[in-house]
């Protein structure tokens, strides 16, 4: 089963400092049909201002990944982290039972352009933690590359050279040019999130523009086949990217 959130459809924020767009209800955005999706809460597609960001504020009990398309984000917490992220990186931070952060555009002449993903923790009050890597984006041409990832059971701490999730999550980039097509195996009873960054992709037959989003769920009893292709439109506009989050 296949559920199409259109890019057009989703919450809007607009502040001097910032654009933003929530896939799913956030701070004053509410869509009683639309409070995420299995253990994703927030997925807001932001662009910030050269210059600008957000002070110190809190979290608890929450994983948070930010992945940058355009510009540059500067990070700074109450753990004692301070990074920039571009793009072909991914940041993780587990808020856990308390932490404080700030984001600023590094740049003060170009915005930044960015998701940043909550994900519901497996378990609550964890010891805060942070996870920053660099990933070599040029894998995620025509293929599936694996960014962030759990584990099923809790005991193992996600896998070799991603970030971790405290939670049975994965979460995958692919950039598509025109004919390039890749393919994701659904176990039964498990589900997905795909998410068009940019360009076009169609997803089993759908058509994604930049912007929209799908929900997908296998049976209990059978696998789902996800099959994304990039049209001709990709000739144009560039290559496409997805981000696609394989949840329980």
């Amino acid at each position: 089963m296949i559920r199409l959130r259109p890019g057009s459809e989703r919450g809007h924020t607009r502040l001097g400092r910032l654009d933003s767009r929530h896939s799913f209800s956030f701070d004053h955005y509410y869509d009683p049909n639309f409070m995420g999706f299995r253990h994703l809460r927030v997925l807001n597609e932001d662009f910030i201002a050269p210059g600008q960001g957000f002070g110190a504020h809190p979290h608890r009990d929450m994983e948070i990944v930010t992945y940058v398309l355009e510009g540059s984000l500067d990070h700074k917490d109450s753990m004692g982290n301070g990074s920039v992220i571009r793009p072909g990186e991914v940041q993780r931070m587990s808020a856990g039972t308390g932490v404080t952060h700030s984001e600023h555009n590094h740049s003060p002449s170009e915005q930044v352009h960015l998701f940043q993903v909550w994900i519901l923790p497996r378990t609550q009050g964890i010891q805060p933690s942070y996870e920053q890597r660099a990933f070599p984006m040029e894998q995620a041409r025509g293929a599936l590359l694996l960014l962030a990832a759990g584990d099923e059971d809790g005991n193992k701490a996600g896998r070799d050279g991603v970030v971790t999730l405290h939670q049975d999550a994965d979460l995958y980039v692919a950039r598509l040019s025109a004919g390039q097509r890749v393919t994701h195996r659904l176990r039964p009873g498990r589900h997905a999130w795909v998410q068009t960054a940019r360009g076009a992709v169609v997803l089993n037959g759908y058509s994604l523009q930049a912007g929209d989003g799908a929900a997908v769920s296998a049976k209990r009893n059978e696998d789902e086949m996800l099959e994304l292709s990039a049209g001709n439109e990709a000739e144009q506009n560039g290559e496409a990217e997805i981000l696609l989050f394989d949840l329980s």
